[in-house]
């Protein structure tokens, strides 16, 4: 695979996946739970199509095959990590919101 094909394919993957979060957040805010937690896997799916990319590239790399790390793919893996770091953050913010819910507490949405 083409080096831009790599890293469109991880920003593709890792773009999808923060947006099904961020969405997960919202309707988790609104007490739908199951649609939140339909959203996250649905992220996790989409991070680990961008891992499949990140780790077969690190594979032919190991393997001798190097890739010149450019500004881009940098770009790439920044995303990447970005996507990872907001499912992390946002999945426990929902599990607060569960909590708050089961609680009868009221939050601003």
């Amino acid at each position: 695979m083409e080096l831009e094909n790599i890293v469109f394919n991880i920003i593709l993957h890792a773009g999808n996946a923060k947006s099904n979060c961020f969405e997960a957040l919202q309707v988790a805010k609104d007490g739908n739970f199951k649609k939140a937690d339909q959203l996250i896997e649905q992220a996790k799916n989409e991070l680990l199509e961008a891992h499949h990319v990140q780790t077969d590239m690190l594979q032919k790399e190991a393997a001798g095959e190097k890739k010149e790390v450019t500004l881009l793919l940098v770009h790439a893996e920044d995303h990447l990590m970005n996507a990872i770091l907001a499912k992390d953050l946002i999945e426990e913010m929902i599990k607060l919101y569960k909590v708050l819910h089961a609680k009868g507490v009221e939050y601003c949405g």
